[in-house]
């Protein structure tokens, strides 16, 4: 009997000493995170040369540029500390952060702002990353300290152009920036294993509040069925832009679940270059027989936010409502649309869909039902994310697509210059001279009322040619173990790891 209370006592001490290591472990690993993402990242570590949203979203916290937007959409000073504007607002001063330090260690220099600034604006003998950035015609060392950017015309937006990622400071020294990544945020790029991950990690020297996390790791998930059963089975810690299906599955597990939208235009994009889309009865019938609706229920059991155009709700003084509702769901309209087409009887068309995208995927395939309904028979092509940037973002080698277009920074420009005629990254090849002059005057206007009256007017007339089938702003599920806390969702498509820590 002693001796088998011995062994008894023996046993629950080897299993108090498993225990405890286990919670130890469990603290120590909250030092870590890894972040399940749906797609790669772009070629380039350049973010000059980014293209990818998804890219940009997490490189958000590598990267910063003169100003940077905070949770609530406000521009918040970043690698500069302070701006004057011109009363004219035809020129920018600002004056370089104390102190603030590259990931290398070397301290940033006036003379790498003014590499940058001319680097993104094309001023160094390549395109600049934005058509606002063509608007600078000087860029001045005022001081070792101070930096003057000078514009052709004034522009209300400037300040938020400059707080995207696209516009980030990087070191002038820095020869190989495709493959090198040096920038100045609260994290540091590590390393990439192509389709793998990637890894990055706490800047300790980071100038503000920096991160809490001290390894993040984003691994690389383009299997959406995967999903739920990798985060039940601790091989990840989060996931970003969970479909409904696997939001559901979480509902009882370790998870929480962070409810937002994911500021992104979701649509059935149209090639106008293919022929039948060239033809606005056409465009106006399939507009009218798709139903956000049904969309919404069918892809996100009714969650998202029915859009009529290239604005989503978060870009408030932009958005107008009532442009949701020009195409409600009418099949007798839409019939009345072909019957005035070219292409009375219907006709057959491709819909490409990034086939990582569970969200794309099932809502080409509830269009696909509902364009039947007027003899346009589509097909669904999937096609993997490296597929769809260079045949159909970039090559413009497609019919249709059904994608989420993001912006880049809270400007109204950032949604709406793509659709400009000469746009570099008018992939849906649109082109409307009163569009084109509608923009002109948006970007040509001296007070911030006459261009916010004229982007919406530019928006408005995507809605009224039917330039495309807008759909909704789509809902956001974030999965985070609640050994973490803090997920905060931004107006801009954009991962901010700083407000993720572990709960204590």
């Amino acid at each position: 009997m002693k001796k088998l209370r011995t062994l008894v006592l023996f046993s629950l001490l080897a299993l108090t000493t498993v225990l405890c290591a286990c919670t130890d472990d469990k603290a120590k690993n909250t030092d870590s995170i890894t972040i399940g993402i749906a797609q790669d990242i772009d070629e380039s570590l350049d973010p000059h040369k980014m293209v990818a949203a998804g890219t940009k979203e997490i490189f958000f916290n590598v990267f910063e540029g003169l100003v940077k937007p905070d949770s609530d959409g406000n521009i918040v000073p970043a690698v500069a500390q302070s701006v004057e504007v011109s009363e004219d607002k035809l020129s920018y001063t600002f004056k370089l952060r104390d102190g603030i330090k590259f990931h290398d260690g070397k301290a940033v220099t006036i003379e790498d702002l003014e590499y940058s600034i001319n680097k993104f604006a094309g001023r160094s003998g390549s395109e600049p990353v934005s058509s606002a950035f063509s608007n600078i015609t000087e860029v001045n060392v005022v001081s070792n300290d101070t930096i003057e950017i000078k514009l052709e015309k004034p522009d209300s937006a400037f300040l938020s152009y400059l707080a995207s990622v696209e516009a980030a400071i990087i070191p002038k020294n820095n020869a190989d920036p495709d493959n090198v990544c040096i920038g100045t945020g609260p994290y540091k790029y590590v390393s990439r294993t192509p389709l793998q991950n990637v890894v990055f990690e706490k800047f300790d020297d980071y100038w503000g509040e920096g991160g809490n996390i001290k390894n993040v790791t984003f691994k690389i998930c383009t299997n959406p069925d995967t999903i739920a059963m990798e985060l039940e089975g601790g091989t990840l810690d989060m996931c970003i832009h969970l479909t409904k299906g696997q939001k559901n599955e979480l509902a009882n597990s370790d998870f929480k679940i962070y409810e937002g939208t994911m500021n992104l235009v979701q649509a059935l994009y149209l090639n106008h270059d293919f022929e039948p889309f060239k033809d606005i009865y056409v465009r106006k019938a399939m507009n009218y027989v798709v139903s956000s609706e049904e969309v919404m229920d069918f892809v996100s059991d009714g969650y998202g936010t029915k859009i009529g155009t290239s604005i989503y709700p978060n870009f408030g003084k932009y958005y107008d409502e009532t442009l949701s509702s020009v195409y409600d769901y009418d099949l007798e309209a839409a019939k009345e649309c072909m019957a005035q087409s070219a292409y009375p009887d219907g006709f057959n068309m491709t819909i490409t869909v990034p086939s990582n995208y569970d969200q794309h995927v099932d809502t080409a395939q509830v269009l696909k039902n509902e364009l039947a309904q007027i003899g346009i028979n589509a097909e669904i092509q999937k096609v993997d994310w490296d597929t769809w940037i260079s045949d159909v973002y970039l090559g413009r080698k497609y019919e249709s697509t059904v994608i989420g277009v993001d912006a880049a920074n809270l400007s109204a420009n950032a949604l709406l210059s793509r659709f400009t005629s000469d746009a570099s990254d008018n992939f849906t090849n649109y082109s409307n001279l009163s569009y084109d002059e509608a923009y002109k005057a948006a970007v040509d206007s001296f007070t911030d009322e006459d261009a916010t009256a004229n982007y919406k007017k530019c928006a408005s007339i995507l809605n009224s040619d039917a330039a495309n089938v807008y759909i909704q702003d789509l809902p956001d599920f974030v999965a985070l173990n609640k050994a973490f806390e803090g997920y905060t969702f931004y107006p801009l498509y954009v991962m901010d790891l700083t407000k993720i820590k572990a709960v204590k």
